[in-house]
C-alpha cells in the first residue's frame, strides 16, 4: 500500500511539473501570439504622433527604440506576423533611413523606398498591401533636403537608362514651383511630396475608399539632413 501511495504521489508530482512547464512555455510565447499578430490599436493621428516622438529622439540623439536584450524577443514576435502602424514612402537616399529617423523597432513601419519617392504600380501595390492586409492607418510620404533626384529634375538633366523615368516623374513638381521665392530644389522637394500624397489619396480602389471612409490618412513631410528634423507639409493642390 505504501508503494502504491508513493507511486500516486510521484505521478501527481510529475503531472504538476508538466503543467508548470507548459504554463511557462505559454507565458514565454504569449507575446509572439498576441503582439506580432494583433490588430493595430492606433489610429492615424496616434500613429503620426508616434513617428514625431521618435523623430524628436533622433534629433536629440537619444534613440531608444529597442535594446539588445529586446531584439531577440522582437524577432520571435514578428515571426508570427506584422502589424505596422504606419507606411513610410521615402527616398532611397542612404542618409534618410526611416527606421532610424523615426527611431522605430522592427515591425513598426512598413517602408517603400525609391529615388525621389517616385511610385510605379508595384510601389502603389505595396502600399495597398500594408493598408488593406496589415491594417496600417497612416501613409507618410517623406521627402528630404538636397534630394539628388529632384535636383536633376530642376536642372532638366538628361540622365541615361531608367534614371530618366525618375527625373521625368518629378518634372511636374518642378513646373508647379517655377518662379516661386526660395531655393528651387527645396521648393520642388515639397511640391513633389504634395503631388505624391495627393495621387495616393485619389488612387482607387483601396486607398481612396479608405481615405474617404476616414480610416486612412495620407500626408507628407520633409526631413532636414543637417538637423534630422521632420516637418509636415501642407496637402497642396489635389
Amino acid at each position: 500500500m505504501l508503494v502504491g501511495y508513493q507511486k500516486t504521489i510521484s505521478m501527481k508530482t510529475y503531472i504538476l511539473k508538466r503543467i508548470a512547464g507548459l504554463a511557462c512555455a505559454v507565458a514565454l510565447w504569449a507575446p509572439a501570439l498576441t503582439h506580432g499578430d494583433a490588430p493595430s490599436t492606433v489610429n492615424s493621428g496616434e500613429a503620426l504622433k508616434l513617428l514625431q516622438a521618435g523623430n524628436q529622439r533622433y534629433v536629440d540623439g537619444k534613440l531608444n527604440s529597442i535594446t539588445p536584450e529586446e531584439m531577440t524577443q522582437r524577432r520571435a514576435e514578428l515571426v508570427q506576423g506584422q502589424k505596422p502602424f504606419a507606411v513610410v514612402v521615402c527616398c532611397s537616399d542612404s542618409r534618410v533611413g526611416p527606421e532610424i529617423i523615426f527611431d522605430q523597432e522592427l515591425g513598426n513601419i512598413f517602408v517603400v523606398r525609391t529615388a525621389g519617392q517616385v511610385l510605379d504600380a508595384a510601389g502603389i501595390g505595396s502600399i495597398e498591401y500594408a493598408v488593406a492586409h496589415l491594417g496600417s492607418p497612416l501613409v507618410l510620404v517623406l521627402g528630404h533636403e538636397h534630394c539628388g533626384a529632384v535636383a536633376a529634375a530642376v536642372a532638366d538633366a538628361k540622365e541615361p537608362g531608367h534614371i530618366a523615368a525618375i527625373v521625368k516623374a518629378i518634372r511636374l513638381a518642378v513646373k508647379r514651383t517655377q518662379g516661386l521665392k526660395g531655393d528651387p530644389v527645396e521648393n520642388a522637394v515639397q511640391a513633389n511630396v504634395q503631388d505624391i500624397a495627393a495621387r495616393l489619396r485619389a488612387t482607387g480602389p483601396i486607398l481612396a475608399a479608405k481615405v474617404n471612409a476616414g480610416s486612412l490618412k495620407v500626408t507628407g513631410a520633409t526631413v532636414s539632413l543637417s538637423t534630422g528634423k521632420v516637418k509636415l507639409v501642407p496637402d497642396g493642390q489635389e
